[in-house]
């Protein structure tokens, strides 16, 4: 079984979905199945199948979610020692080459990427070429509109 890595926030949020989908969701659909069922022939009735397709996306997403946090190795930023690298949970601050144009991403795990909020999957081309990096160094990231330059200028733990 590989661990995969995520933050302490990743894992609550995944945690909270969990939650929800077994406390709420799970029951809601439960009910409108047997509430179509009581309008008879299920052949036919749209509303059963449409509950049943809602039921099974539920069900798969509760397997998904306890699989991953199950191989999931909780990491807490603000507890590493990477003496100025970059590493998974950090926060870095970027300067494009060309562009000048500054941008900020923490480097999380697959289920927490979320690029407009400035996360960074670890997997994402760009965060694989930040880690361990430091500030001030210099990382070609290949880009679809070419190779793009970027220059560390920040590297934190929070």
């Amino acid at each position: 079984m590989t661990r995969e890595p995520i933050t302490a926030r990743g894992a609550e949020q995944l945690r909270r979905e969990l939650e929800d989908l077994k406390s709420v969701q799970r029951p809601r659909v439960i009910a409108a199945i047997a509430e179509a069922r009581a309008h008879g022939d299920l052949k036919e009735n749209a509303e059963y199948h449409a509950a049943k397709d809602q039921q099974g996306f539920i069900e798969g997403r509760i397997s998904e979610i306890e699989d991953r946090l199950g191989r999931a190795e909780v990491i807490d930023p603000a507890k590493l020692a990477a003496g100025g690298k970059v590493v998974f949970g950090a926060t870095v601050t970027l300067v494009n080459v060309d562009t000048d144009e500054e941008v900020t991403y923490q480097v999380v795990g697959m289920d927490e990427a979320d690029i407009k909020q400035g996360r960074l999957s670890f997997r994402a081309p760009l965060a694989r070429a930040m880690i361990g990096r430091e500030v001030g160094d210099q990382v070609l990231v290949p880009a679809p509109g070419g190779e793009q330059v970027y220059e560390i200028l920040a590297v934190e733990y929070r």
